[in-house]
């Protein structure tokens, strides 16, 4: 059974120019100031009978008139301070957003929703997951974002800072998962593949990248996203611990076991080559084996010194 899927239609941003405030201030500072006036004249002119009465009831009615009108245009002043917005609605309907700076005035029947426009930081909390090689990570980022498009943010997403906060862990549990930790072994590291360690800069623009898609439909644009906390769960991490220092020690030994043969056969080309000593197969063989121990070894060698014949 087909089900029909209705599509949502992204809100689409439009500017809308508004007054300056100050020439509606001075009308409405004028109209309160002619409506206490006029209604004492009127209570006057009936008290006094100055005018016909009618005239008097006409000046009261106009001074409520007044009063209210006033009190109606009071509604329409707004102040817009840098870097942020009103987006107007009216009765539902999204008229627009005013960005222009300072003291303004609109319909006063318009609803005014304040937004910001600057540069916010968002700092991740410790989240646990899993790496491409299934090993539990801990990893925390930073996220750097501003409010693009004022009507997506407000028509399109019901909260759009929470929807950053949700979006954010979300895609930085994902980019963890496509990476491992750290290379297992050498070889991992003669292929160049990329790891969370070894690569935090390529890592951080793929959050980026995935964080802007993530995010446009709320109409944020991220300025930027990296990496601040990366280590292994704690449950793992004496195991890997150990693993990096039994590299480290399998790394050492290697350059020092090739840097002793190297210097053994220089030594035996010298003395053979400066007729030294003549020396069998067998005498040559004992050397290597005793160079090699003093090269190789983690303590110091302790000479022996032969008194008699060296056969």
């Amino acid at each position: 059974m087909s089900k029909n899927v209705i599509e949502k239609t992204p809100t689409v941003e439009k500017h809308i120019k508004t007054r300056s405030g100050w020439g509606m201030l001075a009308l409405t500072i004028l109209m309160y100031l002619l409506s206490p006036a006029l209604m004492v004249m009127s209570i006057g002119w009936i008290v006094k009978g100055e005018f016909h009465p009618a005239v008097g009831v006409c000046g009261l009615i106009l001074s409520v008139i007044l009063m209210i009108i006033a009190i109606i245009m009071s509604c329409g002043f707004m102040t817009i301070q840098p870097n942020t917005a009103r987006v107007l609605v009216l009765f539902g309907e999204y008229k627009g957003t005013a960005t222009e700076e300072g003291l303004r005035w609109v319909n006063p029947f318009y609803t005014k929703k304040r937004i910001s426009l600057r540069a916010n930081t968002l700092n991740g909390g410790h989240l646990k997951v899993n790496d491409k090689m299934g090993n539990p990570i801990e990893i925390a980022n930073v996220t750097v974002w501003h409010v693009a498009d004022t009507a997506k943010a407000v028509f399109d997403v019901d909260d759009y800072e929470g929807y950053v906060s949700a979006q954010s862990e979300t895609a930085l549990r994902h980019v963890a998962s496509l990476y491992a930790y750290d290379h297992m072994d050498s070889a991992d590291e003669d292929t160049n593949e990329i790891t969370l360690r070894s690569n935090i800069t390529e890592v951080s623009d793929v959050l980026k990248r995935e964080l802007t898609e993530r995010l446009s439909a709320a109409g944020v644009a991220v300025d930027d996203a990296r990496l601040t906390h990366l280590a292994y769960a704690p449950e793992i991490a004496q195991a890997m611990l150990r693993r990096q220092q039994a590299d480290a020690v399998i790394a050492a030994r290697e350059k020092i076991v090739r840097g002793a043969v190297d210097m053994v056969e220089m030594a035996l080309d010298e003395l053979s080559e400066k007729h030294v000593v003549d020396m069998d197969d067998e005498r040559k063989a004992a050397m290597v084996s005793n160079l090699l121990v003093i090269l190789c070894s983690e303590t110091e060698a302790q000479p022996v010194v032969n008194a008699g014949s060296l056969y």
